[in-house]
């Protein structure tokens, strides 16, 4: 009888060893990781850094919920330009250079973690004084000019309540707006920006003080209602002119802005977003002498 051809089946048939099946090398994984974390180190510690608006001590300018881009090489390199302040106190600065009068700067108050955003005001050597509300340097009033009232709309972010009284008005459109008196002020190098002055306040008479050598005064744009310069540090404030080795970088524009009225429910994040504030420029105006 002829020989039987048997066909085995599939699974029986012997195939060659598969290769080996690569194993994750975990080791490299987490090397990985640790390099990505010291790039975005790196580039928020000396090139720019997202930053959050958490006061009402720069409006008009600046609202509760702005988000912004702080760069970090304007003024050169000192212990406050890292993103987490864990260096020692080291007096001066790399390449540093001074901001200029009307500068926005990001402030790392003597001896905190938690930084502060106000205006540069006052450069080293000025006689500064502020005398019913009105900044005098080097003995001459800082000029400013009456821009009327502005409407601010109400909202989680913008409560318009406590320390403003009855600035909270109705708006024919049914909504409640936050009415501000602004005014414009020029500083000696022509940069002009506005401010909120609502009558008198705590810090509307200060110095005169002369600002030393390698400091800066600063103040908020909401003269009523910002610890600055012009409190002690026992109040929140910065105890005088800031030396500029606590300047952390120079605010540069506005990334987007939010209202705080989103919840966990993604159908209201798109209408907390307030318009019209994304891409807006944080340098003051320059106008002519």
């Amino acid at each position: 009888m002829a020989d039987e051809l048997v066909i085995d089946r599939p699974d029986e048939i012997p195939t060659e060893d598969a290769a080996a099946k690569p194993r994750t090398d975990w080791w490299a994984e987490a090397r990985g990781l640790v390099w990505l974390v010291l790039a975005v180190l790196g580039f928020h510690s000396l090139i720019a850094k997202p930053f959050y608006i958490p006061s009402e001590s720069m409006m008009p300018g600046l609202l509760v919920g702005d988000r912004l881009v702080v760069t970090k090489f304007p003024y050169g390199f000192s212990y406050a330009s890292p993103t987490f302040h864990v260096l020692p106190f080291i007096h001066g600065r790399l390449l540093g250079r001074m901001p200029e009068r009307g500068d926005v700067v990001i402030v790392t108050p003597p001896g905190a973690a938690t930084d502060y955003i106000k205006r540069v005001i006052g450069l080293p050597g000025d006689r500064l004084q502020v005398r019913g509300g009105i900044v005098y340097l080097n003995g001459r009033a800082v000029p400013r000019k009456a821009m009327g009232d502005r409407l601010i709309p109400v909202d989680p972010n913008n409560k318009c309540t406590d320390s403003y009284g009855d600035a909270q008005v109705a708006g024919t459109d049914g909504k409640t707006w936050c009415r501000m008196p602004i005014y414009r002020e020029t500083l000696p190098n022509g940069r002009s920006y506005d401010t909120i002055d609502r009558g008198y306040s705590q810090g509307d008479n200060y110095g005169p003080i002369t600002v030393p050598a390698n400091h800066v005064f600063v103040m908020g744009d909401n003269r009523d209602n910002s610890a600055d310069s012009r409190f002690p540090v026992s109040e929140l404030g910065l105890g005088g002119p800031v030396p500029w080795e606590n300047i952390g970088g120079r605010a540069e524009f506005i990334t987007f802005s939010l209202d705080g009225s989103a919840t966990w429910n993604p159908l209201t994040w798109a209408s907390s977003f307030r318009p019209g504030r994304a891409g807006t420029s944080l340098h003051p105006q320059r106008t002519a002498p």
